[in-house]
């Protein structure tokens, strides 16, 4: 062979590595790309928070004092989360500044979410998940079983609909129908999508959903209060803001990292199956070690950005009023232990609460997420109605931004109350190795296109909001008016 020959042959061959390694370098150079760019539009402002300044002894401190109170006024953060979030950000409950308008959205949703007990909730989640699920198994119900063949999800897309039938009930007191079911998906869908910069915002999808619930506010279809400080434009922001993007949208997160994490997990989800065969489903300690793990290591708070109205002195240091406070949550759940990074249910056999860095939903001194006390319930009620219908497997990424969706395959087990069912050896399908080996290098090859795509259309956006100034714009009208 000659020289060429042989030259070329090498560029061939190098080429062909260049190529086939793209998933293992590109996706994380592109990343951190992405983030510089960001910080040079965005300045450098803000504390991180545990960093130089505060550190992890003092994270709670921090974040509960009274002064770490601001949300909105004042940063480009702000000005971001408002336009990821609109519209009607002025009136998402985490956007408001404090003071009465805040108060009274504050104790709007936490009555509204306590007008249901315990049991109503169980019972809320419980027949909207078997509606939901019904839904989608209908057209291969007459093959539905073992013999069934397990199909590829998005577990975040999966969850949805649960989430948006659930909350639909929590506002209107009816079930939801399908029309406003898909409104509020697409809805969900359009917010998450564009939080994670995969694609951009589609302001008509929210459009169409503030329209509806206007509708319904004025045709007095809401069964309880709301927020009197507000209009009746903005009391139809608040809807949309507080249940059909935030809760609709965490509630679909937080499922796809359970039950994620449950099918990377073969021995951990036969556990759960055996646990549930052996006593009440609803009561399982198993699952409920599970879940406070989950939310542990994928905390569904990346980063919460406070605005200080007065100096706070912490020892020799004093933050100064109107600083940034940015609360790195899974750097704070990741940190106080060697293997606080890793994902171990059974710690909480031996670790008090207390030892453990963990505020999934916030502080209470703070702002904290009013659904805290229903959330693990109700994640609970419907992991245990997929455990019973599904088996779990999967072989994908996983991170605590979760941009691929949760991909994972589903395989239908027994029909619940079948006599097959009843016998939780028999129930446990073989792994398909095949299709997860598959699943796996897509998932690979899928996160080259995708960090791509949020670097270009992250860029535009983060430059988009800078340029259009919702929240400081908005604040500048208010103080004009007055």
């Amino acid at each position: 062979m000659s020289a060429t020959a042989w030259s070329w042959t090498a560029i061939a061959v190098l080429a062909v590595a260049v190529l086939a390694s793209l998933p293992y370098w590109l996706p994380g150079i592109v990343v951190a790309l992405r983030v510089r760019i960001f910080a040079l539009i965005n300045g450098a402002e803000g504390i991180p928070v545990p960093g130089n300044l505060v550190g992890i002894d003092d994270f709670k401190r921090v974040y509960a004092d009274p002064a770490a109170n601001g949300r909105s006024r004042g940063a480009a953060l702000s000005d971001l989360f408002w336009y990821w979030l609109a519209p009607g950000p002025q009136v998402h409950q985490e956007h408001l500044e404090p003071g009465p308008r805040y108060d009274d959205v504050a104790r709007t949703t936490r009555r509204t979410i306590a007008r249901l007990r315990k049991d109503d909730w169980e019972e809320l989640v419980a027949r909207c998940a078997v509606r939901e699920f019904d839904r989608v198994d209908s057209p291969a119900r007459p093959g539905r079983g073992r013999g069934s063949r397990a199909r590829v999800v998005r577990l975040r897309d999966a969850m949805m609909p649960l989430w948006a039938a659930v909350y639909y009930e929590v506002v209107f007191g009816e079930p939801c129908p399908p029309d406003a079911r898909d409104l509020i998906v697409a809805n969900a869908n359009d917010v998450v999508s564009a939080l994670k910069c995969t694609r951009l915002r589609h302001m008509g999808r929210r459009d169409r959903l503030t329209r509806y619930l206007q509708a319904r506010i004025a045709a007095g279809a809401v069964p309880h209060g709301l927020p009197a400080a507000l209009t009746e434009q903005e009391q139809a922001f608040y809807l949309q803001g507080t249940y059909f993007n935030t809760a609709v949208v965490q509630m679909s997160e937080g499922m796809a990292h359970l039950l994620l994490a449950i099918a990377a997990r073969p021995e951990l989800q036969q556990r759960l199956r055996k646990e549930a065969a052996a006593a009440d489903p609803q009561n399982s300690a198993l699952l409920d070690r599970v879940i406070d793990e989950t939310l542990r290591v994928y905390p569904l708070f990346g980063v919460a950005h406070r605005i200080t109205s007065a100096q706070i002195a912490l020892g020799e240091t004093v933050i100064p009023a109107g600083s940034v406070l940015l609360f790195n949550y899974p750097e704070y759940h990741h940190a106080g232990a060697p293997d606080a990074a890793e994902f171990e249910p059974d710690r909480w056999l031996r670790d008090h609460l207390e030892q453990v860095n963990n505020i999934p939903f916030g502080i209470s001194a703070n702002r904290p997420c009013p659904a805290r006390g229903i959330a693990p319930l109700t994640m609970r009620v419907a992991a245990a109605e997929v455990l019973r219908r599904y088996a779990l497997s999967t072989s994908v990424g996983h991170t605590r931004s979760l941009p691929n969706r949760g991909p994972c395959l589903m395989t239908p087990l027994d029909p619940p109350g079948s006599p097959e069912a009843l016998d939780p050896e028999r129930r446990e399908p073989r792994r398909p190795a095949a299709r997860l080996a598959l699943l796996r290098v897509r998932d690979r090859w899928e996160d080259v296109w995708r960090s791509l795509v949020q670097l270009v259309l992250g860029t535009y956006m983060v430059w988009d909001a800078r340029r259009l100034r919702l929240c400081r714009n908005y604040f500048a009208a208010q103080e004009a008016e007055r």
